[in-house]
């Protein structure tokens, strides 16, 4: 029952993280699966991205009937990560646990600090394709190791890569994510974990739910609000991460 009760209420978090930012969620979902419900590194990055592949569809419809999604851009800029995505998510599996959690902390520290960072948007027609490739390439294999979306880091390379603008970018970044984490589940699909669906299930039904008050919640607050807040957690929970490993 405990195991449940912290199911639901780490997924709803999350779930309003992803909903409301477009991403950074899936950052949380880890350490939760770790910490809180007792996962190993490679389970809970696995458990991770089904549960953010299906919390991030379910926003992504919900910006979609809004016009915030840039199919021709976001499919352009998720192909460049699916091969990454996959070669990554086959490779973590093979790792030590303790390497996978530091990586982890490194990665949730970096997106901490980009959400700090003001976006920057380029001059318009000062798209560079080889960035948005390379950032493409990149963000897949960030989602293929860590099992997280990545969005953390495909909104802003969104704006400030390719130009969109910040509501556009975070409705595109669901499609993003989406593939990246559809490549990676496939790429460990193989592997014979076992999951803990009794867990897995109520927690992705929460994150679901989460998602759609996030979208409402992020038309009420102000975004730089919302995404200062999560920053900070961001940070707390990155350094307990690490202490827990190097003490």
């Amino acid at each position: 029952m405990t195991a449940l009760v912290l199911a639901l209420v780490a997924g709803a978090v999350i779930g309003l993280a992803l909903g409301g930012l477009g991403g950074g969620g899936s950052v949380l979902a880890v350490p939760a699966l770790i910490y809180l419900l007792g996962f190993t590194p490679a389970e809970a990055t696995t458990a991770s991205l089904v549960i953010v592949t299906l919390t991030s569809v379910t926003a992504l419809v919900g910006h979609a009937r809004e016009g915030n999604v840039a199919w021709r851009t976001g499919l352009l800029f998720a192909a460049a990560g699916i091969v990454p995505a996959m070669l990554a998510g086959a490779a973590s599996g093979h790792l030590p646990q303790a390497l996978l959690t530091v990586a982890f902390a490194v990665i949730a520290a970096l997106a901490a600090l980009r959400m700090l960072r003001p976006a920057r948007t380029p001059p318009p027609g000062t798209v560079h394709t080889g960035k948005a490739g390379a950032a493409g390439a990149g963000l897949g294999a960030v989602t293929g190791f860590l099992g997280v979306g990545g969005g953390f880091l495909a909104v802003p390379a969104l704006v400030s890569v390719l130009g969109l603008a910040m509501r556009a970018a975070v409705g595109t970044s669901l499609l993003v994510i989406t593939i990246n984490s559809l490549a990676a589940l496939g790429a460990r699909a193989g592997t014979g974990m076992h999951l803990d669906w009794a867990v897995v299930a109520p927690f992705t039904a929460a994150a679901i739910l989460g998602a759609w008050d996030g979208k409402r919640l992020a038309k009420k607050i102000k975004g730089k609000t919302l995404q200062r807040l999560f920053a900070y957690v961001l940070l707390a929970v990155a350094a307990f991460m690490l202490l827990d490993v190097l003490l």
